[in-house]
């Protein structure tokens, strides 16, 4: 029954592959043909995950699980006319998952979790967990360890990479996969959700950070509490001494959510940083 049901997909989506997806919403059949995709993708993404080494994917691993119409599906999300879909961010470049990279472990941050109590009821907890293993490139790794080592020396805090790089593969797999979170629509994913090319997580050139602090705040769900942050108020002062500037900030018209805790690396800001330090 399942191979029936499954030949049933790739028979309809096939029968639609010439078109263009819908930017406003996909269709029954491309709905269908993505749950399919995702679902045969979860073992894969498990496994990364578990090796810690899920930034890293290739399109190659991405697509060795799937049927060649369930390629030609993803492929046709790597395709999607930016402009047409609302991005107005610029492109980045595509990033294979082969870069020289910084790995970053052992970062640890407190979270809040509700347990059951002994007498069931449910309380919140404060808890220590450690973020995923990260990874940056090189020239930005160092610049953002010299800038957390001034912050520390002004205020006695530093933020901690809870995103870094991120292969384009990866952010693929991603923009797909949170389609469901916007009724499968590609107009509003992308305010949320940067198409593959697009990510600053994916460009080692302009390589985006998102920040979290010690107490595990790091704006979702709260983006004031995070502006509110002492650190936040040192990065707007200080960042840009480092090549670091914040990519979104409130009213860009870039056609993407306000984020106060993604940075990127700025060559130009690093340029002139580099020029004034040798005088």
């Amino acid at each position: 029954m399942r191979k029936f049901i499954t030949a049933c997909l790739v028979f309809l989506w096939g029968c639609s592959s010439v078109f263009a997806l819908d930017l406003d919403r996909l269709s029954d059949s491309e709905i269908a043909m993505r749950r399919q995709v995702i679902g045969k993708l979860e073992p894969l993404i498990q496994k990364r995950d578990r090796e810690r080494n899920l930034a890293k994917l290739t399109f190659d691993e991405l697509y060795e699980p799937l049927l060649k119409e369930e390629r030609e599906f993803m492929e046709k999300f790597r395709n999607i006319p930016a402009k047409e879909a609302g991005v107005r961010i610029p492109w980045r470049g595509i990033a294979t998952g082969g870069e020289e990279l910084v790995m970053i472990r052992g970062q640890k941050v407190k979270e809040k979790v509700r347990v059951k109590t002994s007498d069931g009821k449910r309380k919140t907890v404060i808890r220590t967990r450690t973020i995923p293993p990260q990874f940056l490139p090189p020239n930005v790794y160092e610049q953002y360890e010299n800038m957390m080592a001034a912050m520390e020396k002004d205020i006695g805090k530093r933020l901690y990479v809870e995103s870094g790089y991120r292969s384009s593969a990866y952010q693929l797999y991603l923009f797909v996969y949170f389609l469901k979170n916007h009724d499968y629509s590609i107009r509003e994913t992308v305010k949320f959700v940067a198409l593959p090319g697009y990510s600053e997580h994916g460009s080692p050139k302009y390589q985006a950070i998102d920040f979290i602090n010690a107490d595990g705040i790091n704006g979702d769900p709260n983006v004031k509490e995070f502006e509110a942050l002492e650190e936040n108020v040192w990065l707007h002062k200080h960042a840009r001494k480092y090549g670091f500037v914040l990519s979104y900030p409130k009213d860009a018209g870039k056609g993407i959510t306000y984020e106060p805790w993604h940075w990127r690396y700025d060559p130009k800001a690093a340029k002139k940083l580099k020029k004034k330090n040798n005088g």
